[in-house]
């Protein structure tokens, strides 16, 4: 589910900058002619702006992945680690008791 939300946000922001870059243009006072030649550079940015926007999403993705990762290596590694202790004390403590019995 949040990788969903993640996509539509995406998607929302490159609409809405698309849109308001249209808008905006269309709006400003500007003689027709001036504005098609404003139009015609922007629509050929936009293939660019897509490819930047898509290679820092892409970095972006992968250095989260990587401390996920990281993050995920560490919290197995503390949790053996737990493990191994909580066996130990348990072992410990089932022969201090074994012990107890054989003295009683």
């Amino acid at each position: 589910m949040s990788q969903n939300r993640s996509d539509n946000f995406i998607t929302g922001l490159v609409a809405g900058t698309a849109l308001g870059t249209v808008l905006g243009i269309l709006i400003a006072p500007r003689s027709g002619k001036h504005t098609r030649k404003v139009l015609k550079k922007s629509a050929d940015a936009v293939p660019d702006m897509i490819e930047d926007l898509s290679t820092s999403l892409q970095f972006h993705a992968d250095r989260l992945s990587h401390t996920t990762l990281q993050n995920w290596d560490s919290t197995l590694e503390r949790l053996k680690e737990a493990l191994i202790a909580g066996q130990a004390a348990s072992q410990a403590d089932f022969a201090k008791t074994a012990t107890e019995s054989q003295r009683d």
